[in-house]
């Protein structure tokens, strides 16, 4: 009797495969194989890090020219001129940074209600199809944004927008002054931030879903309103996942090209004034790169490329920093 009691659960552990798994040669298989994991997973990580130094490599030895021509000048300079070969980065280094800018500035407010909505007080099946909306705006190429912003936005903008935003008290602001045509600067912010608006949205929802319940239900229990649970339990949880959706955003906004170049006016020349045209660093690159002639030419487009990839990159990194500063991930006390 005692042998079959004893027998019985050494049976049910043969059938349940508990045997099984703790045989040495299995043992070897499952340590073999999360050996195998690790290393391919980081051999694929250093492959990228690997192809962003060839890329970069790649740009500062074809850009070379320019910077023996100019040196660290070149970013100063404000001329561009094929002709007599004169270039210089400024105008555009200027003009992409003031569209993203406004680009994002325009975007965050309304990412962030749209995210609060969605994650916080829309009904689940309105939920549901809204998130889908808004995740389909995101995948609309940016061409199809520059043309309607080429037939549409910028007659717009030039007939009424720009008019009442000139006369208004916004227009005595340094960099808004009388009203210009329809493709400016705005005008490209204004597409950007159209651009950008479904991914930090998508984003900021997810970071506000991924808050764990026990927070939010622990500050209603303590007699916080819904709103109040939201913003100051919610918010400040998922204020990592938000921010680093924004920064993604604005990383967007750096690096677009059609629906810039077709709606920024494409004019040469250092300009702070939204309502006036201007030019990108990703658009000049994009409509004279096959154009040049010259080898100074083409390599101060790559240069301009070059200084488009390290401001990505020292965007991130600066990002990264204020995360970590700002203690992300840390639960709020």
């Amino acid at each position: 009797m005692s042998t079959g009691v004893s027998e019985l659960p050494r049976a049910v552990r043969r059938s349940t495969g508990e045997g099984a798994r703790s045989s040495p040669l299995l043992r070897i298989r499952a340590a073999l194989a999360r050996r195998w994991f690790r290393h391919a997973t980081g051999a694929m990580a250093a492959g990228l890090v690997l192809l962003a130094a060839v890329i970069l490599v790649r740009l500062l030895r074809d850009s070379q020219p320019a910077w023996a021509e100019w040196g660290v000048g070149f970013i100063l300079r404000g001329e561009w001129d094929p002709v007599r070969g004169e270039f210089g980065a400024l105008p555009f280094l200027i003009g992409t940074l003031m569209t993203s800018a406004l680009a994002l500035a325009l975007a965050l407010p309304v990412s962030l209600g749209v995210a609060i909505v969605l994650a916080e007080y829309a009904p689940r099946p309105v939920r549901a199809l809204a998130g889908f909306l808004v995740e389909l705006l995101a995948a609309i190429p940016s061409v199809v944004l520059g043309l309607w912003g080429v037939f549409t936005l910028a007659p717009l903008m030039q007939r009424r927008v720009i008019p009442f935003l000139a006369g208004s008290p916004l227009g005595w602001l340094p960099f808004f002054g009388e009203a210009g045509p329809g493709y400016t600067l705005f005008t490209a912010a204004v597409i950007l931030a159209i651009m950008i608006t479904p991914i930090i949205a998508t984003l900021g929802r997810d970071a506000l879903l991924a808050v764990p319940r026990d927070q939010k239900e622990a500050a209603l229990a303590l007699g916080a309103t819904h709103w109040e649970a939201v913003r100051h339990v919610v918010l400040g949880h998922a204020r990592s996942g938000l921010f680093s959706g924004a920064i993604l955003g604005l990383g967007r906004a750096l690096g677009e090209t059609m629906a810039a170049a077709m709606t920024i006016g494409n004019r040469i020349g250092l300009t702070l004034d939204y309502f006036q045209p201007g030019y990108s660093m990703t658009a000049i690159i994009a409509n004279e790169l096959r154009e040049a002639a010259t080898e100074l030419h083409v390599a101060s487009l790559i240069a301009i490329g070059l200084l488009l990839f390290l401001l990505s990159f020292a965007l991130n990194v600066v990002a990264r920093l204020l995360v970590l500063r700002a203690g992300g991930g840390r639960r709020p006390r």
